[in-house]
């Protein structure tokens, strides 16, 4: 009995950990003004992929989106800006077998109006306005555009060269959704959802390596 108890409370502990644990978002401000960044053209985009998470009650879905075209400038190996243009429309799902059913519907709502509405905004786009290293990491600092909004963002990344290929990888970060205009299943925009929401926090990562 007593092993019944201590088993129904180690749950309970796990179980209120996992309800209180808060994702914590990057700070969107207004997009920063950048002069034009240099094109290049020197992004391996076969080679170059954002990773995505999403999340809800039920439980959670991922995949990957590659990159149309894209830029890194790098100077004597500083980071100094960057374009990165993303193809909406490239949006995989990973965790339902690609031969189900659900992988194509959930693809067709990603990019269906309620969400990315990749048929009128078939890109989205990451533009590096400032680079700052601290304590060994950096600290990229772009406008990210999603459908018909741009904000700033800054995320922790780093640059590393490798036999002539340089890489930009970011961490891991969370972006709220809903200031970027997707509202489908979110609680900012629509009340009494109960248990049938999604959160609006997005987990992205880039990497990105050039030819």
């Amino acid at each position: 009995m007593k092993k019944i108890f201590l088993t129904l409370a180690v749950v309970a502990s796990v179980l209120t950990a996992c309800k209180g644990e808060k994702k914590e978002k990057v700070e969107t401000t207004e997009e920063v003004k950048v002069e034009k960044v240099a094109d290049l053209n020197n992004v391996d985009t076969a080679n170059s992929v954002i990773t995505w998470k999403g999340t809800k009650p039920t439980g959670a879905h991922n995949g990957v989106i590659m990159l149309k075209e894209g830029s890194l400038v790098v100077e004597n190996g500083t980071l100094k800006g960057g374009e990165f243009v993303v193809d909406m429309a490239s949006i995989k799902n990973l965790d339902i077998p690609a031969e189900k059913e659900g992988n194509a519907k959930l693809v067709g709502h990603l990019t269906s109006a309620d969400f990315f509405d990749v048929a009128k905004y078939p890109v989205s786009k990451f533009v590096i306005t400032s680079v700052e290293e601290k304590e060994d990491k950096l600290h990229v600092t772009g406008n990210l555009t999603i459908k018909d909004v741009t904000k700033s963002i800054t995320i922790p990344a780093m640059l590393m060269t490798e036999g002539g290929t340089t890489t930009f990888k970011s961490e891991t970060f969370n972006v709220d959704r809903a200031d970027f205009n997707v509202k489908y299943g979110s609680k900012s925009f629509f009340d009494d959802l109960k248990d049938k929401f999604i959160d609006d926090m997005m987990e992205l990562s880039f990497t990105v390596k050039t030819k």
